[in-house]
């Protein structure tokens, strides 16, 4: 009995095992973004400015993106950063058709606020 349940739970183990160790070997999608985002020559969230203004040009932006059904959640985890009279918009998006929605929201959110759009678009696999 105790033979039966050691090789039962061996072999339920197997699989989750090769899945971790599969795992460990693909790095995520923004590994290299991250390291180059440490170089402070890019904008990261850390650069969100502090007025009023700039934090409610953002929320409103974030506010629409999330509240459009029509992008998927890669591109609602987008970052925007509204800092020095400008918004930046930066991060992966699936397809040219969700940047340029992003775009056209953030656009209309952002009013007289010039957006830089540095979008990027996932390539196919």
């Amino acid at each position: 009995m105790k033979q039966t349940i050691l090789t039962l739970t061996t072999l339920l183990a197997l699989p989750v095992w090769a899945f971790a160790d599969e795992a460990k070997k693909t790095p995520a999608d923004n590994t290299g973004k991250n390291d180059r985002d440490r170089d402070h020559k890019t904008l990261t969230a850390d650069d969100q400015g502090e007025s009023a203004e700039e934090r409610k040009i953002t929320q409103m932006i974030r506010q629409a993106v999330m509240k459009d059904s029509t992008l998927t959640m890669t591109a609602k985890n987008i970052k925007i950063i509204t800092a020095k009279g400008r918004v930046t918009l930066r991060g992966p998006v699936n397809t040219a058709e969700e940047k340029a929605k992003i775009t056209e929201l953030a656009k209309a959110a952002a009013g007289t606020t010039p957006v830089d759009d540095q979008l990027e678009v996932k390539a196919a696999k």
